[in-house]
């Protein structure tokens, strides 16, 4: 996998149309769908980061997002 940051993971948030709802100890990212249940996900403020790889896994389950692959596809686009 390549490198990822807490900052690529706020643009894929936001490309898939997350919205920051909270910012505190963590920030709080929610996406809302019509007849779907809520997602949230949940970022540490440190921007420049890498993400552990076992954490961005669960990032990545929390988002809705299915692998690493779409992840980039999503970050790259």
């Amino acid at each position: 996998m390549a490198v990822c940051t807490y900052r690529d993971f706020r643009k894929v948030l936001q490309k898939l149309g997350f919205q920051l709802a909270r910012t505190r100890k963590h920030e709080t990212w929610v996406k809302k769908e019509e007849g779907k249940p809520l997602k949230i996900v949940r970022v540490r403020h440190k921007r420049k980061k890498d993400i552990p790889k076992s954490l961005f896994n669960e990032m990545l389950k929390q988002a809705g997002i299915e692998n690493e692959e779409e992840f980039q596809k999503i970050l790259n686009s």
